[in-house]
């Protein structure tokens, strides 16, 4: 069990009005291929980061999960997801490069965040994939913003907490920063060399799912976006949980890949999963969001 729930520990550890933007100059980043541009974006006092990588179409958001950062979680599918289509890859609240801020640490207040950066970049309306946590931050962002929403991918997400595999929450209880993963703790030590700022993020993380509560069934109902559920056959998060999920919104549709949390979009705690499966998931989303599902 420990195994198997570590990855998710870092993942999940994996209403403001805006302020007025303040929008830095982007700047050419190299870590990826095709130079994508970065930034940041003054939202509800919180100096947020983002990246823009592709060009075209409708404009997809990607959401990382707990503990982690644009990089650790869609390295690997990103280029993929960005080839025919604008990306905006986003860190949220005290992962990577967006500080913690003193004010409360929610989902809700992770896609009010989105909503008003998406606004700083005059993008009226975007599809959105998010994945673990960053799934159920889209689920708020679709509840609270309906309007910024075309499509939705949520991809190994919960919305209740029975949701989770057997033995998650006593492990969540139990769980100390000793059980991050080196990958996640080096990812985010590699943007902002700060112990304290590292510690604070998994403090952050682990009283948020703690202290989740289920998302409204009639919450659910009236999210009226299209929607691609994902899930691995030996998620974290339970695939019965995902066709529950499926079938309480409207219009979604239920896919479930083989392999573990994140493992089909080349996460990075799964380093051997192949290329070919990476680039199978990336075509199901886009045939997904181009309608042609």
């Amino acid at each position: 069990m420990r195994l198997a729930l570590t990855p998710l520990l870092a993942i999940a550890l994996s209403s403001s009005a805006a302020l007025p933007s303040r929008a830095q100059t982007p700047r050419a980043n190299p870590r990826t291929s095709g130079f994508p541009k970065s930034g940041f974006v003054r939202v509800n006092g919180l100096d947020m980061y983002y990246e823009l990588h592709g060009a075209g179409g409708t404009p997809l958001v990607l959401i990382h999960g707990g503990g982690s950062t644009i990089g650790t979680n869609f390295s690997r599918v990103l280029p993929l997801l960005s080839r025919n289509r604008r990306v905006i890859a986003v860190e949220v609240q005290a992962h990577g490069h967006t500080r913690d801020i003193d004010r409360p640490f929610t989902f809700e207040q992770d896609a009010d965040d989105i909503a008003a950066l998406l606004d700083s970049l005059h993008v009226p309306h975007a599809d959105i994939l998010g994945f673990s946590n960053g799934g159920t931050t889209a689920l708020q962002i679709a509840i609270r913003h309906p309007a910024k929403v075309n499509r939705l991918v949520i991809a190994s997400s919960n919305y209740k907490r029975d949701g989770m595999a057997a033995g998650f929450w006593d492990f969540m209880e139990k769980g100390t920063y000793a059980d991050m993963p080196k990958p996640y703790e080096d990812a985010y030590l590699k943007i902002n060399p700060s112990q304290a700022g590292v510690h604070a993020m998994q403090d952050r993380d682990a009283k948020r799912m703690l202290g989740f509560k289920d998302i409204p069934d009639a919450s659910i109902r009236g999210i009226q976006a299209p929607t691609l559920v994902v899930v691995g056959d030996r998620d974290v998060i339970r695939p019965e949980h995902a066709l529950e999920l499926s079938r309480t919104l409207p219009h979604a549709r239920l896919c479930i890949l083989p392999g573990t949390h994140g493992s089909y979009l080349g996460e990075i705690m799964t380093p051997k999963v192949s290329d070919r499966t990476v680039a199978i998931f990336a075509d199901l989303v886009l045939d997904f969001l181009d309608g042609r599902e």
